[in-house]
């Protein structure tokens, strides 16, 4: 592994509701010429940021600035309580994704901006206004958890956990105690609402209070995806239950004005059992799955002889 060339500093900026969000920042210490990308990594949804640490400092060693935060609710972004506290995908959107852009844009001013998303932080891009500064994008396992989407062999099993148990546990305590299960973190009421939502389209499943959202208010959501134009490399792995390939398809149809890749890759194509949905971005795939986002985000291409296949993009 390269060695980072900068120590992990903690940092703190505010959304556009003045909600205090914590992160970690990899910069080097001198300007780069031309000026050097900074990565901003999304994490998945209830997962940590520190969880992408090693990656984070990694990219760090091969010559990018990098910036990891936790979304309102989760990890070091958690407010004393969680009973009670308001959040979902799209506070984590327009309001948490759009502060880490913004506050990239000050730290680092004239440096391209990319980013590395981890499942629904894929679909957290397309909530940001100022997601056309975005320059290339990376994403592993990016979807919206449409339950039919799921893998069909995992499928009853995922809906009895996630859409039958996850809900019924964050109505008794208020937020989902996903700690004490093994369960990823504990999670905010608002996000479990969203991800158990039924809807194939992601802007028929919001409401506030009762009511759908306005029209105008659905439009203006799926204009931002649509203002999205750096290239997206989107991977999918064989094993994944939660990024099939239905899932992410369903995803990249939202980003219509970016180039889209999507690569899927076996574990057998690596020489592994397993990789699924969250290991990706563990340190024993530095040698065979990271050179991936690496060369997309420095050049825009796949490596030679990189695993697995392009697949067309399916409607």
């Amino acid at each position: 592994m390269n060695a980072p060339l900068a120590l992990p500093l903690p940092v703190s900026f505010a959304a556009a509701d003045g909600y205090l969000l914590k992160g970690t920042v990899w910069r080097h210490p001198h300007a780069g010429t031309p000026p050097r990308p900074v990565v901003v990594i999304n994490p998945a949804t209830s997962v940590r940021a520190r969880y992408y640490a090693r990656f984070a400092a990694w990219l760090n060693g091969h010559g990018f600035d990098v910036l990891s935060y936790d979304y309102r609710g989760i990890g070091e972004s958690r407010p004393p309580s969680l009973k009670g506290f308001e959040a979902g995908w799209i506070d984590w959107g327009r309001l948490d994704f759009e502060a880490a852009l913004q506050y990239v844009a000050a730290a680092f001013p004239g440096q391209p901006v990319q980013v590395v998303a981890h499942s629904v932080g894929g679909f957290l891009i397309g909530l940001a206004a100022s997601s056309h500064r975005i320059e290339r994008v990376f994403t592993m396992g990016a979807q919206y958890a449409y339950w039919k989407d799921y893998a069909r062999d995992r499928r009853l099993g995922l809906l009895l956990k996630w859409h039958v148990a996850m809900p019924a546990l964050t109505r008794l305590f208020g937020y989902f105690p996903g700690q004490r299960l093994g369960w990823l973190e504990d999670t905010p009421h608002g996000v479990v609402r969203d991800w158990t939502a039924r809807h194939p389209r992601f802007e028929d499943n919001w409401t506030r209070g009762r009511l759908r959202l306005p029209d105008a208010e659905r439009a203006e959501l799926l204009a931002r995806f649509a203002a999205l134009r750096g290239d997206m490399l989107a991977v999918s792995l064989a094993d994944d239950e939660f990024g099939t390939v239905p899932a992410i398809r369903r995803l990249l149809r939202y980003y219509r004005n970016s180039a889209t890749t999507h690569l899927h890759i076996r574990p057998a194509d690596i020489g592994e059992r397993t990789v699924g949905h969250f290991a990706f971005f563990h340190n024993r795939f530095e040698h065979s799955l990271w050179k991936i986002p690496l060369e997309w985000l420095r050049h825009g291409r796949l490596p030679p002889g990189a695993p697995g296949e392009v697949l067309p993009p399916g409607h």
